[in-house]
């Protein structure tokens, strides 16, 4: 009689027999095979959480918007512009808009507008909506589906408020309302109970950020809309733990949208220190 071992699924970190050759719960191919312990399940070994890192980058890049230009800072009375970095420091690091991309080409800032933002209250809101939305995704659509929402809603967002014209955007509100799109149709899709009352949650938010986009300047409702609906629509192609597990092409994308991510991120950095030099 053979003694078998245990281990937990580097994909979905359930605990499996380690001589599956299938994880019965997110379908992850040979699930024991050492080089995927180490690599597609990387982020689980390191015990690194997905969304607590999203949080720290974003901080980290306001902190650094702000050390840029310290001498512009918005230390106005008032709360929505206080502790603003300068146009040029969120520039630098990446705001997207009609003015980046067609007078300077910068394509990249699609993705590094999302990790940037114009004041305190700013990131402060937009933090906690994504420690608030962010762990429910994780869990119910795994860790490549959450990877591959959070870049690409925010890359749809800022695209469609490219075409509509908005000059000069920032802000992680667009992935937001990806994840947003997600949790509508994970709600529907699944139906019951607790579908629906998942759905009428997430519908409550859809009617509070159009109220707020329609009585506060500054909001690009035209990010919010495209974050939305590409959150839906990604959700309904890709998925979601419960009714599909996780085929290799989202591990695929996964690992590229997070690569694509800290790629861009760090010639962010890269070229906002050397034009400071």
């Amino acid at each position: 009689m053979t003694e078998k071992k245990s281990m937990l699924c580097p994909n979905c970190r359930k605990l499996i027999s380690s001589d599956e050759p299938t994880c019965p719960y997110c379908g992850t191919v040979r699930p024991g095979a050492l080089w995927k312990r180490g690599v597609l399940g990387g982020f689980s070994l390191l015990r690194v959480d997905p969304v607590k890192s999203i949080i720290v980058v974003n901080a980290a890049f306001y902190l650094f918007s702000l050390l840029l230009n310290p001498a512009s800072l918005g230390l106005s009375a008032n709360p929505m512009t206080f502790l603003s970095p300068s146009g040029e420091g969120i520039f630098l690091l990446g705001a997207t808009g009609t003015l980046p991309i067609d007078a300077y080409g910068r394509w990249w800032t699609l993705v590094s507008a999302s990790f940037l933002h114009g004041g305190i209250l700013h990131i402060f809101f937009n933090m906690m909506a994504l420690r608030q939305l962010g762990p429910f995704v994780l869990a119910e659509f795994g860790f490549n589906r959450f990877a591959i929402l959070y870049l690409w809603t925010g890359v749809a967002g800022f695209f469609l408020s490219y075409l509509a014209g908005v000059p000069f955007t920032i802000g992680a509100s667009a992935s937001l309302c990806g994840l947003i799109g997600a949790i509508l149709y994970y709600g529907k899709s699944r139906g019951g109970f607790y579908g629906e009352a998942i759905y009428r949650q997430a519908l409550g938010w859809v009617v509070g950020l159009a109220v707020f986009g329609l009585f506060f300047p500054g909001i690009n409702n035209w990010a919010h809309g495209g974050g939305l609906v590409s959150g839906i629509a990604i959700a309904f192609l890709a998925g979601y733990r419960e009714r599909e597990a996780e085929a290799f092409i989202l591990r695929f994308l996964g690992t590229a949208s997070v690569a694509l991510t800290a790629g861009v991120l760090s010639w962010a950095l890269i070229q906002a220190v050397y034009f400071l030099i």
